[in-house]
């Protein structure tokens, strides 16, 4: 079966193809196809598929997203990830926010970047994500998460959104991963005696009280007709005493 795949800008073809064709073989290789045809000239670039149960599915949808972060600007080693099973792929068009005007696109490239790329690093560092910004694009690879809070905060940050709010939304959202990631899915009790301490070993007396009010209960529950079992509820206890007086 044959596969048309995202088209790569020219400047990005000997990427795709690499030093003697090692980044294709990579591709091919991990996606278990049969052939990947790339056009040196115009950067088309097709895929053959075999038969099927020969290749993965899930790889087979996931190598147009893999051909188009390299044809955006990501470093192959880092697009290759994509093909891990937690691993996914985003893209922001920046002329979504400032149309085609090249002097506003850098604009906002400036300012995702930040200075000496401090901005992208601190957003990637805090979603655990790659972001890579070309020309009119922002790809980013990564685990579900932490991929939805980098795009939400390059998504601000291209809405006007200023810095220090776009990292203040990513602390609060990794702190929130971290509490949701530390919560018990299920606790496991104990059946063995000698750890299974009741709560009634813990207070002193607290044992005898309970047992006083079991006899009262039991004893609510005779048969006035069984002298036996009347006599056994009137019997008192080492601690128990009767008194009587007048007022």
């Amino acid at each position: 079966m044959r596969q048309a795949l995202p088209k790569v800008p020219k400047d990005r073809i000997a990427v795709l193809i690499g030093a003697k064709g090692v980044t294709a073989r990579a591709l091919r290789n991990s996606a278990g196809c049969r052939e990947l045809n790339i056009d040196s000239d115009n950067g088309e670039v097709e895929v053959v598929w075999g038969e099927a149960g020969s290749y993965d599915p899930v790889k087979a949808m996931k190598l147009p997203n893999v051909i188009k972060a390299i044809g955006r600007g990501m470093a192959p080693k880092a697009a290759l990830r994509l093909f891990e099973e937690q691993h996914f792929f985003e893209m922001v068009d920046l002329r979504d926010f400032v149309g085609k005007r090249s002097n506003q696109q850098r604009r906002i490239r400036s300012r995702i970047i930040g200075s000496q790329g401090k901005i992208r690093k601190l957003i990637e560092n805090l979603t655990d994500t790659e972001i890579t910004i070309y020309k009119s694009t922002v790809v980013i690879i990564g685990e579900e998460e932490g991929l939805f809070a980098a795009q939400q905060a390059i998504e601000m940050l291209a809405g006007g959104s200023e810095h220090g709010s776009v990292l203040n939304y990513l602390e609060k959202d990794r702190r929130r991963t971290k509490l949701s990631n530390r919560s018990l899915d299920s606790i496991q009790l104990k059946d063995d005696p000698a750890t299974n301490v009741g709560f009634e070993n813990l207070v002193p007396g607290l044992a005898e009280i309970s047992d006083r009010r079991s006899r009262r209960m039991r004893a609510s529950q005779v048969d006035p007709k069984d002298e036996e079992a009347v006599e056994e509820m009137m019997e008192l206890s080492e601690d128990e005493v009767v008194s009587w007086e007048e007022e």
